[in-house]
């Protein structure tokens, strides 16, 4: 290590034996100005990732927050049809410009680039987190409270690109109530670790259905275990997300920013205590 070392990894070419991970950290566009980075991250498909970081967005937009969404789920991205944007991302010689919804929420997918919703994005791992790379380095996310990744399922090529590229303040983990969880839990769990992530805590979705005339909780999976496994990880339950009909209406229409998100007033209590530290 040279005498003169600024312990700024990131700006160093040195190859010596005190670089840490976060010489792997890549600049925003100089336009951005982003002031924490949120994941959104589950152990395997199917959960209902992107709707979970579609209602946390929309519930730190209605605290009055200025939000994005970096949709890093290349190969199947839902975010801008949830909130029903058609409208294609644009640019300028500084950089790409996301897309705003009509709920004020800055978005950036990869569906904003190609020319028909349907069109299959046919690339090779390395490829895909490149992109990635480039939503974040590209794209002018200016005046942005919160940024929220939603990233694809599992613990592959995107989640340790986003992990080790980006200054990620925490994430938050989505799982549904099967008996599956505590392996899938525990995946997450231990990629955060291996990463240095901050974990926010753990959000069941599909967790029950509420009797449309007593109010009952119903657990269609039987008896939620989420307390168990989260206990097990040291982790905090920051949210049950019911099966509403009305939500997935809501998102088939493009209209997610009219569900409710009550469910998930602790997980956006929590991410909100982050913002204004």
């Amino acid at each position: 290590m040279s005498e003169n070392c600024s312990h700024n990894c990131s700006s160093c070419s040195e190859n010596c034996s005190d670089r840490t991970s976060e010489s792997f950290i890549i600049e925003p566009n100089k336009y951005s100005n982003i002031k924490k980075i949120i994941g959104v991250v589950s152990g395997k498909g199917g959960v209902g990732k992107s709707l979970i970081t579609s209602m946390l967005a929309c519930s730190i937009k209605q605290k009055g927050y200025n939000v994005g969404i970096l949709d890093a789920d290349i190969t199947g991205p839902s975010i801008p049809k949830m909130f029903g944007i058609t409208q294609k991302a644009g640019g300028n010689q500084y950089g790409m410009l996301p897309v705003k919804s009509e709920n004020g929420i800055d978005v950036m997918s990869v569906n904003l680039l190609v020319d028909n919703d349907t069109d299959p994005v046919v690339w090779r791992g390395p490829v895909i987190a490149g992109v990635v790379q480039q939503f974040y380095s590209e794209v002018i996310w200016e005046n942005i409270d919160c940024l929220f990744v939603d990233m694809p399922p599992g613990t592959g090529d995107v989640p340790l690109t986003v992990f080790q590229s980006m200054p990620i303040d925490g994430i938050v983990i989505v799982t549904s109530p099967q008996e599956l969880v505590s392996m899938i839990v525990g995946k997450a769990v231990n990629m955060a670790k291996i990463m240095n992530v901050p974990i926010l805590g753990i959000i069941e979705n599909m967790s029950y259905v509420s009797c449309p005339d007593c109010g009952k909780k119903i657990y269609l999976y039987g008896e939620s275990k989420i307390d168990i496994v989260a206990n097990g990880y040291n982790i905090d339950v920051i949210g049950q997300m019911p099966i509403n009909p009305d939500t997935a209406s809501y998102c088939d229409k493009g209209l997610v920013f009219k569900a409710d998100v009550s469910p998930l007033k602790d997980a956006s209590s929590k991410i909100e205590k982050l913002i204004v530290e």
